[in-house]
């Protein structure tokens, strides 16, 4: 097995069922009261952090990829993303129904003076062109390099993510502390390999030797 039907076969199909458990468990929640007292709470609390944990998943195939020499692990980030978009719309969508029930005043006064509520919705908002533009159309429509900056406002989404985690929390702040950890290694990951390429691109062609005959 090559290991482009490594990942087809095995890799991709494995990550679309690890994706699904966590809105399983939810669902299954729901139906057997295993999300506690305060359900509403949990949810939110659940879709959050399956976000944060896709989010960072997804910043993490390109260095995978460069360790591994496997290419078709690039195939994988699209769907990631989309589940973590799946996510946090969810996270939102529990927010605005479940917990204010539209009620839009309460909701804008909230973003605007809790500070980890502004935080988590100007990530979401942050992550909303990222989803649009993730077809192969609006790919060909902006041009690689367009496309490429437009998507490197995951990073200062996935940022707000941690932040607003660890606003939100008030006993436990371990969990965000890690979560902004990884975030700044695979930050660094990136800015490395960018550094790296550039001085490969300015460092001048070796010129040809000429044998004297």
């Amino acid at each position: 097995m090559t290991s482009v039907q490594w990942v087809r076969r095995v890799v991709k199909p494995a990550a679309v069922v690890a994706c699904l458990i966590p809105l399983a468990l939810i669902v299954s929640g729901l139906f057997t009261g295993a999300l506690g007292a305060n359900p509403i709470e949990e949810i939110t609390h659940r879709t959050g952090k399956t976000t944060l944990i896709l989010l960072l998943v997804t910043l993490a195939v390109s260095p995978a990829r460069r360790l591994t020499g496997i290419g078709a692990l690039m195939g994988l980030r699209r769907m990631l993303g989309l589940f973590a978009f799946t996510y946090v719309t969810l996270h939102f969508l529990t927010y605005l129904v479940l917990d204010q029930f539209f009620a839009w005043d309460l909701i804008i006064e909230d973003i605007a003076d809790r500070p980890y509520i502004t935080v988590g919705f100007t990530s979401f908002v942050l992550l909303v062109p990222l989803a649009v533009t993730s077809t192969r159309g609006w790919i060909r429509r902006l041009g690689g390099r367009r496309w490429n900056r437009l998507h490197r406002l995951v990073y200062i989404s996935a940022a707000g993510g941690v932040l607003h985690y660890l606003w939100l929390v008030k006993v436990d702040t371990r969990p965000p502390i890690i979560y902004g950890l990884i975030l700044i290694v695979l930050l660094s990951t990136r800015l490395i390999h960018q550094r790296r390429r550039r001085r490969r691109s300015a460092s001048p062609a070796p010129q040809p030797v000429l044998e004297s005959g």
